[in-house]
């Protein structure tokens, strides 16, 4: 059969099963409308609600019509809507649906003859039941309404209805979901119906249809939804008092949103409809409106130019905020500039003055040609008096100085090199190594938070352009970081992560003080006290030895050894292996992984200190009782396997610890560690069968996707050749397999408790068997091939799958069918027991690898382990069948406290 034939035959089974299952379900939904109209009962869990509101909106998205498939959903919200006594959850529910139901042309016009929709959205009359108090109302009303606003005749309902006036008020409602939601569907009438008129007016001279441009149609309403908007925009921009600025922060909020996505008449509309109100409160320099006002203006100045006085207007209102008097709000005007990635002439080069201004008052570093306005000096002196004014601004400018210097030098007042010396100042002024020159200097000497801003700062400068001019003053004053004994471990962290991106490029420059002054420092740190500071240095021990820079003749060269000499690298990470802490350990063995890669790519022979190493790594696996340590050396081992040959001099080492990382990583209590093996087994295995006819890893998508909570493991390893010449044997690619633990690794994930292991190894499995076992068993090497499956932990759960499958396998000892078609093996069956040392528990079953492989289904498996883990329970069945459950036990009398059912919704 054909792929495409068995593709199209499981999605018309898939398309089968659903059709019952919603048949299934509309037969209950009378019922279950009945106990959710109920005012007297009340659900043990509201998230039921979303899920059956889901349920109707993939039905919704299906094209299906829910009034034709349900028809009791209009008598239920009949019933909720005229019942004052409705629970407010459920009424938030019915709003909802109604909207749902609506936002069909045909069912909307079936609801408004019914009066459903003018009864429904009624805000006066859940206003005089008291339900309008509760937020859930309000979301319900808002979403609701927003749901059914997919075409003009909703949109006419919704403005002759006068619900706008109501929406506007909610856009400011105390509730802060409210508040959104509110202002998510005013963004939505103006953006959506825009298109629909611009669509329309493409074809005004054709025939009318639902969009009549004219004086009274949809098009004039949205015209008048427009004013009216726009006309609250403006009044409510400008707070009048304190207690207004959360109105005037959810209105920018609403006009950013408007301004990102509108077209150019909408854009234009709205910009001189309030172009007066933003000057108001670009002058008003209030500091809490400023970023959201500055995405407002951003958001008018990249998008598509419209008229001339548009852009006018935003260019203007640009320039007053870059102008106003008050430091705290330029600099974050200019930042946001910045950020934005949206440069010109003007304002770019004064956005960067002004971030540049407080560092080179504080440094005393001349970055600006041509000096600021008395006022603007002034008033940046005055802030920088105060500490925590004087901490806040200048980390905004350091964090900012990496989008400075990759400007364009006619955007610049100085090179890059210069902003770079600068960010180093401002180091040395915070650890005290250099006095400064001025009051400011004493607000930022030992500010962990300005050392960590300038590092990162720095970190990221050193692929600006002419960064190798600081080269030698940065390795100076990291250096001095790191020999500090007062630095703070989040600031050394920074320092060896800004020392090597400083040293990724340029070897030259590192003289024999700074690398004899490095390799003190590092021995210093791997015995800090504090293990943070110890995971650091070994952290950078391992990048380091990593790292390889083209020399001239593109001759590769060490970073580790021009960096730090003749420090003895594996001698530290090796005492690092002892850490008392589970993070510490991890690193060391990561970091030996990469120290060893290139004597392993090498074929060197392990040196007896590499060889005590290996026998660590394997306590570690063993013994450790933190899973950080145990991953990483799974890892150690897969990095070593992908970066040696068959014919290396450590193979045989390797192989041998191979053996032993298999059987003990496939039993850990952690699933990376488990998944880590399986990711080396499966290494193995392309090992086994490179260069074979046939083999081909399996991929996701001949199976259904995988589980979201699924781990999708990130390794990508390059495999050296470690078979050259001729296609291998299978049979003893196989018995290779068996002998090393592939196969009892790959069992043992097949019935792991943790999905991601079941779902690697089955995959592995499916592999393995269209590889080596063909359909014609008898006439494959294979076929004698077997493996040993213990008595207890996976290789009973190996044996109840088969029992399961294939019924009572005891068997006489001659041999039988099943045993000839390779089903079991030939001297055991696969679930019998033939001894007394089988049946007293002392030995394992020895069966056939490719008759187990064979009857383990493991198609069917797959298919189990790629669901949902709650694919049968969470159902819209289960769902509606847990509802009518809740209401049988709520009205029970004999239901005790403590004994609720509860709903298990999904």
């Amino acid at each position: 059969m054909s792929g495409s034939v068995l593709a199209a035959e499981v999605e018309g089974l898939t398309v089968l099963l659903l059709v019952t299952m919603d048949r299934e379900c509309v037969s209950l939904l009378p019922r279950v409308c009945e106990v959710l109209a109920d005012s007297q009962r009340s659900l043990p869990d509201d998230t039921s609600l979303e899920k059956l509101l889901d349920w109707f909106t993939g039905l919704t998205e299906a094209g299906g019509s829910l009034l034709e498939s349900c028809p009791c959903l209009m008598e239920f919200i009949s019933a909720v809507i005229d019942n004052k006594d409705s629970d407010p959850g459920v009424l938030s529910f019915t709003l909802k649906l109604t909207g749902l139901i609506a936002a069909a042309e045909d069912s909307f016009q079936t609801l408004q003859d019914r009066s459903v929709l003018d009864r429904a959205f009624s805000v006066q009359q859940w206003q005089d039941s008291g339900l309008w108090e509760d937020p859930c109302v309000r979301i319900g009303w808002i979403q609701g309404l927003k749901s059914s606003l997919q075409h003009t005749k909703a949109l006419s309902f919704f403005i002759q209805s006068d619900f706008i006036k109501t929406l506007l008020k909610l856009q400011t409602d105390t509730s802060l979901f409210v508040a959104s939601a509110a202002n998510q569907m005013l963004a939505h009438i103006l953006l959506f119906f825009q298109t629909c008129v611009q669509k329309k007016e493409e074809k005004v001279n054709g025939s009318r249809n639902s969009l009549d441009i004219g004086s009274g149609g949809p098009a004039a309403e949205y015209t008048a939804a427009v004013k009216v908007i726009s006309e609250n925009l403006k009044e409510s921009l400008v707070p009048k008092d304190s207690a207004q600025l959360h109105r005037s922060l959810q209105t920018l909020k609403l006009l950013a949103l408007l301004l990102a996505q509108a077209g150019s008449p909408l854009r234009d509309e709205l910009i001189q409809a309030v172009g007066g109100s933003l000057e108001e409160v670009v002058t008003a320099d209030c500091s809490q409106l400023t970023a959201p006002l500055m995405d407002v203006i951003l958001a008018a100045y990249s998008s598509k130019p419209g008229g001339q006085i548009s852009d006018q207007h935003v260019s203007r209102l640009l320039s007053s905020m870059l102008e106003t008097s008050r430091p705290p709000v330029l600099i974050q005007a200019a930042a946001a500039l910045l950020r934005s990635g949206h440069h010109d002439s003007s304002h770019t080069p004064q956005a960067v003055k002004i971030l540049l201004l407080p560092l080179e008052m504080l440094t005393g570093q001349t970055l600006l040609c041509k000096t600021s306005s008395d006022d603007l000096h002034v008033s940046m002196a005055q802030q920088l008096k105060s500490k925590p004014s004087c901490v806040s601004m200048i980390c905004s400018c350091l964090t900012n100085t990496p989008k400075i210097v990759v400007l364009t030098p006619d955007l610049l007042p100085c090179p890059p090199a210069s902003v770079t010396s600068t960010v180093l100042s401002v180091l040395r002024l915070c650890s005290g190594a250099s006095s400064g020159c001025n009051e400011v200097c004493r607000n930022v000497i030992g500010s962990r938070k300005v050392q960590k801003c300038a590092l990162d700062a720095l970190t990221a400068l050193s692929s600006s352009a002419g960064s190798q001019e600081n080269t030698s003053d940065v390795l100076a004053v990291l250096t001095q970081y790191l020999q500090s004994p007062g630095s703070d471990p989040t600031v050394l962290h920074k320092s060896f992560q800004a020392l090597m991106k400083w040293t990724s490029t340029d070897l030259s420059v590192i003289s024999d003080q700074i690398r004899s002054d490095l390799a003190d420092v590092l021995k210093k740190r791997v015995c800090d006290v504090r293990w943070e500071v110890r995971d650091s240095a070994v952290e950078f021990l391992g990048h380091v030895a990593d790292r390889r820079v083209l020399k001239s003749g593109n001759e590769a060269s060490s970073v580790s050894g021009a960096l730090l000499g003749g420090c003895c690298t594996i001698s530290l990470l090796r005492e690092a292996l002892q850490d008392t802490e589970s993070y510490v350990r991890a690193s060391a063995v990561s970091a030996l992984a990469k120290t060893l890669t290139r004597s392993w790519q090498q074929g060197a022979a392990p040196t007896q200190e590499e060889t005590e190493i290996v026998t660590r790594l394997l306590e570690i696996l063993s013994q450790d009782t933190e899973g950080f340590a145990r991953r990483a050396v799974v890892r150690f081992f897969i990095v070593w396997f992908s970066a040696s040959s068959s014919s290396s001099a450590s193979s045989s080492l390797l192989m041998q610890s191979v053996r032993s990382v298999l059987s003990q990583g496939s039993a850990d209590l952690d699933w990376e560690v488990k998944v880590h093996t399986l990711e080396l087994a499966e290494l193995l295995m392309d090992k086994s069968f490179k260069g074979q006819r046939g083999y081909r890893k399996y991929t996701t998508t001949n199976h259904a996707l995988s589980h979201p909570y699924g781990v999708v493991s990130g390794l990508t390893h390059k495999l050296h050749a470690h078979t050259e010449g001729a296609e291998s044997n299978s049979g003893g690619a196989l018995k290779s397999l068996v002998e090393l633990g592939v196969v009892s690794a790959l069992l043992s994930g097949l019935v792991d408790c943790d999905r991601p292991v079941g779902l690697k190894a089955c995959r592995l499995l499916i592999t393995l068997r269209e590889t080596v076992c063909p359909e014609d068993v008898t006439m494959a090497t294979t076929a004698e091939v077997s493996c040993e499956l213990p008595v207890w932990g996976w290789g009973q759960e190996i044996r109840k799958i088969l029992l399961m499958k294939n019924g009572d396998f005891t068997r006489k000892e001659g041999g039988t069918e099943e045993e000839r078609r390779g089903t079991v093996g030939a001297t055991v069956s696969v679930c019998g027991v033939r001894t007394e040392e089988e049946r007293c528990g002392t030995v394992g079953a020895t069966v056939s690898v490719c008759g187990v492989l064979r009857s383990l289904s493991l198609e069917d498996r797959l298919d189990l382990l790629t669901r949902s883990s709650d694919h049968v329970h969470n159902s819209p069945l289960s769902l509606l069948q847990d509802i009518l459950t809740a209401r049988t036990a709520h009205t029970r009398t004999d239901t005790q406290a403590g004994q609720e059912v509860i709903v298990d919704c999904y």
